[in-house]
């Protein structure tokens, strides 16, 4: 907090600021209360907040936080690996030998990548869609050279579609994210696994 209007600056009330940049007043008084925001009281004891500092902060936080694509992301890939654990003993993987669970780990880190390129709406839907399709024929393709029923890797694939689910559901309790934006997140994320799904049950139809 400071004492003096400086020459040449843009001041704004608390209620203006918080208009400005759509925060409830409170929310700004707490940052200002905290040393985030500088101010200054005018000698009615009302503050003001010069526009340079409140748009410094706007950009520090902007730059501070992930996407909500990235949170999901970090959060799909921590939650898929502690539940790996109670999957081990499944059929599917019990059924593999090195070369094979090499293969499905990295089909696992492809799909992964490829349904964060597909939620964040980077690349045409329709090429990544084809990608999907294509990890999908190498799920059966793979189940089909062990002599696994077309009901094992379906399993896989629902495992890992409710993981990437659960973690878009637990989203709103470790970040900023709106209603629409968690559906948005829960429709693509079935649109591109049902994808896999059908891809699956295309190579043992074949």
């Amino acid at each position: 907090m400071t004492n003096e209007l400086q020459p040449g600056e843009t001041w704004l009330s608390l209620t203006q600021a918080a208009r400005q940049f759509n925060v409830h007043p409170t929310t700004l008084r707490r940052w200002a209360n905290n040393g985030q925001i500088p101010y200054i009281l005018t000698p009615g004891g009302h503050r003001r907040f010069a526009l340079s500092d409140i748009e410094a902060f706007f950009k520090r936080q902007q730059r501070g936080r992930q996407s909500v694509p990235q949170v999901w992301a970090d959060k799909a890939l921590t939650h898929t690996r502690q539940e790996m654990g109670q999957y081990s003993d499944s059929s599917w993987m019990m059924a593999m030998n090195d070369h094979y669970r090499e293969v499905h780990r990295h089909l696992g880190q492809k799909l992964l990548g490829l349904t964060l390129q597909y939620i964040s709406g980077n690349g045409k839907s329709e090429q990544l869609l084809e990608e999907a399709r294509h990890i999908g024929h190498e799920y059966g393709r793979i189940s089909q050279e062990l002599n696994l029923p077309l009901t094992v890797p379906l399993q896989a694939s629902l495992f890992f579609r409710d993981r990437l689910i659960e973690a878009a559901l637990q989203l709103p309790d470790s970040t900023r994210i709106k209603s629409n934006e968690n559906l948005y997140l829960l429709e693509r994320i079935n649109t591109l696994i049902n994808t896999v799904h059908l891809a699956i049950a295309e190579m043992y139809a074949a």
